[in-house]
Order: C-alpha cells, then structure tokens, then sequence
C-alpha cells in the first residue's frame, strides 16, 4: 500500500452541488461553514441555502471549528458519520487519526501520540494542519465537544456525568470548552428538555453514510453470534460488556422510519447500565464494528469499475465490513474456524464461553450471562476436554500468551504488513488466520486472505478455480478496499448455494 494521504476535501463543485441537492451521501465527507451566522452545517442540513459568496467548505469539523464556526443546532454536527477515507493508507496523519479514535490523547500526551506513528510531535502537527486544516488537539477536542453535544441534546444525563463521558476530567474546563466551541453553557442546550428514553435506556444515535446493507451485516453476524455473550436477532444486535460485578449492555438496530430530513440514515443504540467513561469507547467501537464511517462512493469507484465485483456492487451497494467486538475473541474464533464450518467453530467457541468465561453473578438481559474469556484466562486453559484438538488448543494458548507478553496485539495504528508478520510468526497462524483478524479485529479495508477456498472460487466467475498467487495479482487492482471485496466475493457464495 502506498504511503500517501491527501486532504479528503471533495471538489468545490461536487460541495456545491451535494450540499444544494442535501446529499446523505456525502454526510460527513466535508462541512459547510457560513459567514454570515459563523455556524458550520452538514451537507443534508435542512435550513435555507445560503449566498454562495457566505459559504465556506472544510474537510473536517475540526477545521470548522479552528476556524471560528460553531455547530449548526438543527443539522446537529456531532450526527455526522466519520470519514474513513481519512485512516486508510500507512500515512502518519491516518495512523495517528486512528489512534484519536481510540481515545490515546485522552490519557498520554501528544508526544506520545507523534511517538507511536513514528515522526516528531511538531512535523505530526503540521500535517494535520496540512491535510485536515487543524491540529491533533483540535481534532481531539472536537470529537469529545461534539459527543458531549449530543448526549447533552438526547439524554438527561446531568452535566457532570455528560463532561466525564465526553472525557473531561474537570467540569469547569469542560464548561469553557463548551462554551467556546458553541458560543453558548452546557446548561443553555438543556433548555428544550431532553428526548424521552426507552425505560432505563441511554438511547443515541449512531449516524452512517447510505447506501448502508444493514441486514447483511446482521445476517453474517447472526450466524457466528455467541449464546451467553451476545445475541443478534432479526432486527438487533444485543452484547453484554463491562465488569462481571458491573455489567452493562447494549442492543443496536435500525433507527425508526420517518424522522425527520438527514437523520433516517443511523441507527439506533440503546444502552443499559453503562457507567459514562464507558460511553465514549463504546461508540467508537460500535461504529468501528458496524463500519458505521464507510463511504461506499470511494469503495465502489475502485472496486466497480469492470470484472467479476461490478455486478456484485450494483446488487449490494450497502455491504459493509463486519468487525469484532474484542481482537482476542476474533483471534480464537479465527484459530477454531481454520478449516471447518461457521457453525463447527461456533460451537467450539460457545463451548470455550460456557467453560472458561466469566459469569455474572445477575444476568442484565435475557439470554447475556457471560463475558468472553481474556488471554490471562486462557493462557493455561485445557481447551482439549471440550473438543478443541491438541494443535489449535496450543495455538489460541499461544496466542494468549503471546498477547499477554506483548509479542502481538491489536494497536490501531499498525501496519498490515507489520501486523500480519508479528502474527504469522506464531505457531499455527498463517497468512490466511491473519488477514481474517486483521479484517475483523483491526476492521483493515485492505486485509486479504488469498487463499481461502471459497474467494478463489467466487473471484474465478465460474471460470477455473484461481490459485492463491493468481487471486492476489488479481486483487492488486482491489487496493486499498480489498476486505470488502472479500466481502462482496463471500456474499456472492452463499447467494448462489442452492
């Protein structure tokens, strides 16, 4: 993969025309920013267009922000899906954008950031100003600002509550904060009274980029989901997390139909029991496994031009790529699912969960009574006496330990080719296990496990099956998307099972 990264700013034209026509589809992709009222808007914000000469456009809002404008109150800024567009590539500005998501500058400072993405704290700065039009701390701040927007619109949450989720530790600077961002108190937003919740529910919003294939999503998890841990009905996902002695959950499903104008296109989390400096991290990693930051334009123009995925993409424009809630949960299902069914490694790793993971003391939920097992409870576990074979027992006890020594794990802003070589380099993972946790624990849009049999089938479009070297010449073409053409290719599979 390249080592490139430009501002992902659309054309002035393409702005103009998405932001007159109210495009969903370029949702978060830029912000609108007005002279005349200093407020910045998404692209779909419903208010009357302004004069052309009072329009400005950014990359981010961040930059929008660092520029003086304060967010819109009727489009809501903080509802805008991400731009994923901006992490993929091995560039410092995506890997340190990664690590900003994962909350890093929350609890190390910037130099530890630069650090970890290989370049100086002040070059780090000037590409983000470069390239996103603000610096880190901005883009930082920003992302906690506009969380703590929304909990303040849609929760009642009390403020102090609201500043700890968002990530501040002191409420008076979470008030200055606030208010200078927004020209306006925390307490001022409160003044329309919060929306009501579903019983004990914190309900949110979770906004993404259409077309979105949500049911598909649903569907792939459905058939790997684990009884005890989580359960993914015909509408929802639901997943216990937190403490054995404070445990919460969640269910995830479609937001209702007929909203309002720019917010049909989210979906609905609800949380239950959820202590708020769990909040945050929780989004960000619902919206990392549900690929809620996706754009599906840049995916298409590079994977629909012609060959076998063009008619894949036309019938399912919406597919995107199912990540996992815990890297060491996707690494032991990856190890159980070498070589046998979806359902064969299910029930090991059911199994696995009934014998080895935690249990709480009081259920939260019907069906949500168990965490998954962590490497530490792993580590010496003897997976054989529930059928796990001798070599695959070996390898998830490796994988544990190797994770517990830090000779692996699950850093957002690594590499692909650093993450696949740490990894093959334990007994029993090879390249095949390895892009498939890439893919599903690092959500990597570029992983590609080229030898697995059912992609070489599907890629050779009813022509002979291609051999591993073959499908990955073919995939060069696929760069950096090739996760989601693994997608579209396993999809089209089992469409075509009778």
């Amino acid at each position: 993969m390249t080592d490139t990264f430009a501002s992902t700013l659309p054309d002035h034209r393409v702005c103009e025309q998405a932001r007159l026509s109210r495009d969903a589809r370029f949702d978060g992709l830029f912000f609108t920013a007005v002279t005349s009222t200093r407020v910045y808007c998404r692209p779909v914000c419903p208010a009357p267009a302004p004069k052309p000469g009072n329009v400005r456009y950014y990359a981010s809002a961040a930059a929008a922000a660092a520029a003086g404008f304060r967010p819109c109150l009727r489009c809501r800024p903080e509802l805008a899906p991400g731009n994923a567009s901006w992490k993929r590539g091995e560039h410092a500005v995506a890997r340190a954008l990664k690590l900003i998501d994962s909350g890093v500058l929350m609890e190390h400072p910037m130099d530890e950031l630069a650090a970890r993405v290989g370049v100086g704290a002040r070059q780090l700065r000037r590409l983000f100003v470069a390239h996103l039009g603000a610096p880190p701390i901005d883009v930082h701040t920003t992302r906690r600002l506009l969380f703590a927007k929304q909990l303040l619109t849609e929760t009642a949450l009390p403020v102090t509550e609201v500043a700890l989720a968002s990530g501040f530790g002191s409420l008076r600077r979470f008030n200055a904060a606030f208010a200078l961002a927004n020209r306006m108190p925390p307490r001022e937003l409160r003044r329309q009274p919060p929306r009501a919740t579903d019983g004990d529910a914190l309900v949110l919003r979770l906004g993404y980029r259409p077309p979105y294939d949500f049911d598909a999503l649903l569907a792939f998890l459905r058939t790997r989901a684990l009884p005890g841990v989580e359960r993914v009905d015909a509408h929802a996902y639901l997943r216990v997390f937190g403490t054995a002695a404070a445990p919460a959950w969640l269910r995830l499903s479609a937001w209702p139909a007929g909203t309002k104008h720019g917010d049909g296109h989210a979906l609905k989390l609800e949380l239950h029991g959820a202590l708020p400096a769990q909040m945050l991290p929780v989004v960000s990693r619902l919206r990392r496994m549900f690929d809620l930051d996706a754009d599906p334009r840049a995916i298409a123009a590079t994977l629909g031009g012609a060959g076998v995925l063009k008619p894949l993409l036309r019938k399912r424009p919406g597919l995107r790529l199912p990540g996992g809630w815990d890297g060491f949960e996707i690494a032991v299902r990856a190890v159980l699912g070498q070589q046998v069914s979806v359902a064969a490694a299910r029930t090991l790793a059911t199994r696995i969960v009934q014998r080895f993971g935690e249990p709480l003391a009081v259920p939260p939920a019907p069906g949500l009574e168990r965490l998954f097992p962590t490497p530490a409870q792993l580590a010496d576990a003897d997976l054989r006496e529930i059928g796990v074979t001798t070599a695959r027992a070996a390898t998830i006890r490796g994988i544990a330990q190797a994770l517990l020594d830090g000779r692996i794990d699950f850093r957002a802003e690594q590499p692909l080719d650093a993450f696949v070589a740490r990894w093959v380099a334990l007994p029993g993972i090879g390249a095949w296990t390895a892009h498939y946790i890439a893919m599903r624990a690092l959500d990597h849009p570029d992983a590609f496990p080229a030898a697995d049999l059912i992609l070489r089938r599907a890629a050779a479009g009813g022509g002979a099956e291609l051999g591993t070297k073959a499908l990955a010449t073919l995939a060069e073409a696929w760069r950096p998307w090739r996760a989601y053409a693994v997608m579209h290719l396993w999809r089209s599979a089992s469409d075509t099972k009778p």
